[in-house]
């Protein structure tokens, strides 16, 4: 615990010298040296710490962290690619973003913006920050995010949509009743897109398809009635992709040590789907 309380003090000392000198080069260096990078899984606690930290000083200086972390995500994927201890600095500005957005009217619209940019990109993690910012624009500003989301389904490319299921498929969040019923009528878009006559032999269509494996699942559990009652609509399609979503939602345990009979019905049905027709 106290290593964690270190980081968390070690970093607000680096943003006020920041702040007071206007020099970033110590605070990347930091980040970069504490990323965990190259590795399976990079420093998620400190990425959350520093996006803590940056969302506390935007009372003072929003413009001036704002400048900052938009700056980090400005790092490209030639200069950062996935692994180098470099992609830390765009995955932490990406968090930074929506922290600022969550508490800055003035910077509620830019950050969804540059979230929405920041979706597409090539970087898998980058596109992780993506979601965890939307998540703390859902806990700030929670009704105005969630109807902006809405946007990145109807006129965004797969991987808006991708961010999108992402973001709101976190179970702190679903508690709130209203929030998760919204978090359902999401993906309900996402699903209707998919089932529109649009290509979907992409890999960002893949890293959707992916993606709404799980995602689905967990907002499944936050809605069960409404929710176990649209996957049997779903499963009406036929379409290959969408039974292949389904399919991989079952699996998960969160649904199947909750709701084993909703899972056993459904296992059924797409059984009786994929046996061949005879006559």
């Amino acid at each position: 615990m106290r290593k964690k309380e270190d980081r968390k003090d070690e970093l607000v000392d680096l943003l006020n010298e920041f702040l007071k000198t206007g020099d970033e080069n110590k605070i990347t260096q930091y980040l970069i040296s504490h990323s965990n990078l190259p590795g399976p899984r990079g420093n998620l606690e400190l990425a959350q710490q520093f996006s803590e930290v940056i969302e506390e000083f935007s009372s003072k200086e929003p413009e001036r962290l704002w400048n900052l972390c938009l700056r980090l995500t400005e790092i490209s994927p030639d200069e950062a690619p996935v692994n180098d201890p470099k992609e830390f600095l765009p995955f932490c500005g990406t968090c930074g973003i929506g922290a600022i957005g969550s508490v800055s009217s003035a910077h509620f619209q830019k950050a969804l913006s540059r979230l929405r940019a920041l979706a597409k990109d090539s970087r898998w993690r980058v596109r992780e920050a993506v979601a965890n910012g939307i998540q703390e624009l859902i806990r700030k500003q929670e009704r105005r995010t969630l109807r902006e989301l809405e946007d990145w389904i109807e006129r965004g490319n797969w991987l808006q949509m991708r961010a999108v299921a992402a973001g709101v498929a976190e179970p702190a969040l679903l508690r709130n009743e209203g929030t998760a019923r919204l978090a359902l009528a999401l993906h309900k878009k996402i699903f209707a897109k998919i089932l529109s006559p649009q290509e979907r032999t992409s890999e960002d269509f893949k890293t959707l398809r992916k993606g709404l494996g799980y995602s689905l699942s967990v907002v499944i559990c936050a809605t069960p009635k409404e929710g176990f009652q649209y996957l049997h609509r779903l499963m009406d399609s036929e379409d290959r992709d969408i039974l292949r979503i389904i399919r991989e939602n079952l699996k998960k345990n969160r649904l199947i040590k909750n709701f084993p009979d909703e899972v056993d019905s459904i296992e059924k049905s797409l059984d009786s789907k994929a046996k061949p027709r005879t006559g």
